[in-house]
């Protein structure tokens, strides 16, 4: 009886544990059933969704914005702006008139010329929307431009000395003027030229461009020292009335065209009837190439000694900020 009582607790023992082992494996074989087809149906998916996402993005966007780069102009350009944007110390033009100034440029695209008297806020702003065409700066300060054109390769700026001072602009403007039929005539090459409206030492190639676009906005003259924009306007008129290829008009934009200095010597050189608009302090005029035997700027001359009061250029103040511009 002992013997056999034993052989039942021994077979009865096995087979508990064979239902237990045949149960976990059972249980094991279900949960990576599960777990597989879970991972299955969330691979799937994935890939799914970024194949829609891939066919749904423009194909500006698949091809240009990934694989060419924003020329180096243009991302100067929105640093420059993102970074300055809220700096007010420095004036900057009005988005009517940086509107105006693009609109000639887009005329004569996608190879303007385009001149800048004055390197400005704007500057960079000037090269990226003529970024085909060929961009010049000339300013008064040779730091400004050496820091310039090391911060910003492929700028072309070049320096220029001028001689000349606000409180002088009447005296100069009357000697020009007798001086029409020679040195200061409205059409010749400048660079042979002796007359102190003139800027004639710049690099030759300058003086042979045939310029689609002249922007004065510099130099400085808001005081009776500073050099004033007095042969900047001079030198604009006989560039563009010297163009050679006279096919197309020159656009000449004068920026502080609501102070006396700007607006006499604009009246004098680039003459009223050539005159087209003005945004805010913006003087917009297009000059068309003149005959080598005209002598006369305008029809109509205005200027006078007598209509700027000898007071009118101290009144510009003896005490203004000499950064003005």
């Amino acid at each position: 009886m002992k013997s056999n009582t034993n052989t039942k607790l021994i077979l009865i023992h096995k087979q508990n544990g064979a239902v237990a082992s045949s149960f976990s494996s059972s249980h094991r074989l279900w949960l990576l059933f599960v777990t597989t087809f879970f991972t299955l149906a969330f691979t799937l998916t994935l890939i799914n969704s970024t194949v829609q996402y891939s066919s749904s993005k423009p194909a500006g966007l698949t091809s240009a914005s990934f694989t060419s780069p924003l020329p180096p102009s243009i991302s100067d350009a929105l640093l420059h702006y993102a970074a300055t944007a809220s700096n007010s110390s420095s004036p900057h033009m009005s988005s009517a008139e940086l509107t105006s100034i693009a609109t000639a440029l887009n005329l004569c695209s996608p190879h303007c010329n385009f001149l800048a008297f004055g390197l400005t806020h704007e500057s960079l702003l000037w090269h990226a929307l003529n970024f085909h065409g060929h961009t010049v700066y000339l300013d008064e300060s040779e730091f400004l431009v050496s820091r310039f054109e090391q911060s910003h390769p492929g700028i072309e700026a070049y320096d220029v000395s001028f001689s000349t001072k606000v409180s002088d602009m009447p005296e100069l403007i009357k000697e020009t003027k007798s001086q029409v039929r020679n040195e200061c005539r409205p059409v010749q090459n400048l660079l042979f030229s002796e007359c102190k409206l003139g800027i004639n030492d710049l690099p030759n190639h300058i003086y042979d461009v045939p310029w689609d676009v002249i922007l004065v906005d510099g130099p400085r003259g808001y005081f009776p020292k500073a050099p004033g924009r007095m042969s900047a306007i001079f030198t604009s008129s006989v560039l563009a009335r010297s163009k050679r290829d006279g096919g197309s008009p020159t656009h000449v934009f004068v920026h502080d065209f609501n102070r006396e200095v700007e607006r006499i010597c604009s009246d004098e050189f680039l003459c009223e009837e050539n005159l087209v608009e003005t945004v805010d302090l913006l003087g917009h005029f297009v000059l068309k190439r003149m005959e080598v035997s005209s002598f006369e700027f305008c029809k109509n001359s205005t200027f006078s000694s007598s209509s700027l009061p000898s007071s009118g250029l101290a009144s510009l103040s003896s005490g203004d900020d000499e950064d003005d511009h």
